[in-house]
């Protein structure tokens, strides 16, 4: 998604509307709950029912988000594993599965 940067004013009571563009970048409609994520001074805003990860996850994500924005340390995926992701995009996980087998770290 291209960056959008808009201007709000928060109302006393703390209420803030968000500008049409963003409303529309998010596909929000009235009613619709939304996520404020507060992460070193930057505010995410993302739908409530939108799939949120721990603070380690979160943080790698914004690591390469910010990587790809300035366009360090990103390469090409190697075109076996960017097939396999797309062969397995649909195959859920399921976290609470006992591993068989050893695990190397």
């Amino acid at each position: 998604m291209s960056r959008i940067r808009e201007e709000a004013t928060l109302t006393p009571k703390g209420g803030i509307t968000l500008p049409k563009r963003i409303r529309q970048a998010l596909s929000a409609t009235g009613k619709d709950k939304m996520v404020f994520d507060l992460h070193d001074g930057d505010v995410t805003i993302t739908h409530a029912d939108t799939e949120h990860h721990g603070p380690a996850i979160g943080a790698l994500l914004e690591r390469i988000a910010a990587d790809i924005r300035n366009g360090r340390n990103v390469g090409a995926l190697p075109t076996e594993l960017a097939e396999a992701m797309l062969t397995n995009k649909e195959n859920a996980a399921d976290v609470d599965e006992n591993i068989e087998g050893d695990v190397t770290i």
